[in-house]
Order: C-alpha cells, then structure tokens, then sequence
C-alpha cells in the first residue's frame, strides 16, 4: 500500500474525529462515526492512538478540510478562466490559471511536509521530557536537539534543552540555549529563568538577577522565579571580594529563619542555592554519622511524617548552624560533631573511666 494512500486515509479518520468533537456532526451519530474511524483505521493498517504513526502519517494542522478548500479554490479559478474573455485573452488566463493551480498544489505540499516535521518534533520533544524525567540528561540533550533540526522557530525547544545542559552541569550551553529562545520569543519566561539558574550556578549572580528580573516582568506570579531572585540578591550580599565565598559561610541564612515569614518548603526545592548546598551534603561523608545522632534520626523521621514540619526545624537557629556546618565542611567536621563527634567524644570518656 502507497504511503500516500495511507495518509489520505489517516487524513479522513482525524476528519471524523475533530468534526464529531467540534459539534460539526450531530453527538447522537458520534457512536458510528466512530465505529467507521476504528474499520477505517483496521483496513488501512495504522493506530490513531500510536504517536509514532501519528508522526508519520498525519497532516495536521493542515488538515483534509484546508487542502479540499485549496483544490476547491483551485479548480473554481481554472473555471473561470476559461469561461472569460476572448479567445485572444483566454490563452494568457489559463497559463495564469494553471500557475496558480501549481503555486496552490506547491503550497499545500509544503504547508503538509511543514505539519509532519511539527509533529515529529513534537514526539521528540516529548521524548526528551521523559528522559529529563529519568534523569537521562544526555540523551534528552540529543532529543531536543533533533527536534531543533526540524524545527528551529519553536523557543520551547531550546529552553528544554538549556534545562538539561544545566542538569548536566554544562551551564554555558545552558546560557546559550537560553539566549536562542529569547531571540525566538523574547516573551517566552521560563528562557530567563533557565538563564537566571545557569548564572547563578556560574557564581555570576548580577547575570542572574537582570535573568530573573527580567521573567518576572513576563510572568509577575511565578513563585519559584521570586525565591531564585531572592537567594541570588542574597548572595550579591554575602560573597566576599576574591573569596567567591559567603561571608557569613551558612548556605541556609535567609532560607527560611525569623522574620522572613516562615518557609515555603516547594518553592525552597527550586531554588538553586538550596539544591546547590543540597548536593554538597549529599556527598558528605559525615551524614551517616550524623544520622546515628538519635535526635538527627528522630528530626529526619519527623520531617518525612509531616514535610509542613521543615519550616519550623529551619526557623530554629541551633538546626539551621548544624545543617550549614555540615554542608559547608569538607570531610563531614563542623556541626555534626554534636552527632557522630559528639558521640566519639563520649566513648573516649567512657574508655577512661573504665
């Protein structure tokens, strides 16, 4: 079976579907429509529900109606040329008549093989987003990028893929990325917010505050957008000149404390400076002993039986000098030594007295 057949077959079956969804067919006849679609789609061989034929096969947004009207319009033309003027003028009319006709057929053609590339891109970009989902930052890379290939006027694109330079710790090309999605749609936000996180975690804080200033001028409500701005004005305010380090050396100070109206726990988890100083305590040594602390354990118990609980613990001045000890030490000293320290130091008295 002819490729062209089977998608002048898919055209009919997606016909169907939209004139029963947008009331063009009577919802008392939508039941046999759709049984027709369904013997349709089983003669024709193909899956409506499948998203790679619906990327092989359909036309959209072009649409079986958009390319009758064209042969319709077409064929009306070539009618009336022929029927007008003099035979001195009807010879000069259906030359213009037929390339009309071919300018129509070229642009219908075109405006299909522009559909079809839209849709790939879109299951592409579909594809990247749940790679992005599974942490597989590489080949969401690779994804967006071949929907870029298809289609390079799509800002969403570009933006997806600066977010996953950045997951990847690959921050220039994130800022790139982001830079070629605002030259698409200045108007576009999350590009500045993309932008924004990739300065920040270059330490390029002023970068990042025109970014963020900048989205929330689009898109004013966006919460997450506010705290980075605020945790990148914060850190504005702490770096030392020439250290590139905070002054007051506590990645938490501001976070959630006294006075700054209580800790939003969802909107602390996209922040960059928290998740930056998130990963650092991960893959510090000295958590395995500071979770043998029973207060430590009975906090993180707590924390998972009730997250509302975070905003309380970080607003206690003795909770938030022992997590900043811990994510700013880099072999697990500071303030665990109150929990797995502080344990060592016990043993060593008990020794003694024995």
């Amino acid at each position: 079976m002819k490729d062209s057949t089977k998608k002048l077959a898919y055209a009919i079956c997606e016909f169907l579907t939209d004139s029963v969804a947008d009331g063009t067919i009577p919802s008392d006849d939508s039941e046999g429509i759709e049984v027709s679609v369904q013997c349709i789609a089983t003669a024709f061989g193909f899956d409506l529900e499948d998203d790679g034929q619906r990327a092989a096969l359909s036309v959209k947004p072009a649409g079986l109606q958009n390319i009758f009207d064209v042969f319709a319009s077409t064929k009306k033309k070539v009618a009336d040329a022929k029927a007008s003027g003099s035979a001195a003028t009807s010879a000069p009319a259906a030359a213009a008549a037929a390339a009309t006709s071919a300018s129509a057929a070229s642009a219908a053609a075109s405006a299909a093989a522009s559909a079809e590339n839209k849709a790939r891109a879109e299951a592409l970009k579909a594809a990247g987003n749940k790679l992005m989902a599974d942490k597989k930052h590489k080949q969401a890379i690779e994804k967006y990028t071949e929907a870029i290939e298809l289609v390079s006027d799509n800002a969403v694109y570009y933006a997806n893929r600066a977010a996953a330079y950045s997951q990847d710790d690959d921050h220039a090309n994130a800022i790139e990325d982001s830079k070629r999605a605002i030259e698409v749609d200045p108007t576009y936000s999350k590009a500045y917010s993309r932008m924004g996180h990739a300065y920040f975690c270059l330490g390029n804080y002023e970068d990042a505050i025109e970014a963020y200033e900048t989205g929330l001028n689009l898109d004013p409500n966006n919460a997450a957008m506010k705290q980075s701005l605020a945790a990148a004005k914060q850190r504005v305010g702490e770096v030392v000149p020439g250290s590139g380090s905070s002054a007051g050396g506590n990645p938490f100070a501001g976070l959630g404390g006294a006075g700054a109206g209580g800790l939003d726990p969802m909107a602390m988890l996209s922040n960059p400076e928290f998740m930056n100083m998130a990963s650092k305590m991960m893959g510090n040594p000295a958590i395995s002993e500071m979770m043998k602390n029973p207060a430590v354990a009975e906090m993180a118990q707590k924390m998972m039986r009730d997250p509302s609980a975070l905003s309380s613990m970080m607003s206690d001045p003795n909770v938030m000098s022992q997590l900043g000890s811990l994510a700013g030490a880099p072999g697990g000293g500071g303030a665990p030594g109150a929990g797995a320290g502080g344990a060592a130091s016990d043993d060593k008295k008990k020794k003694k007295k024995k």
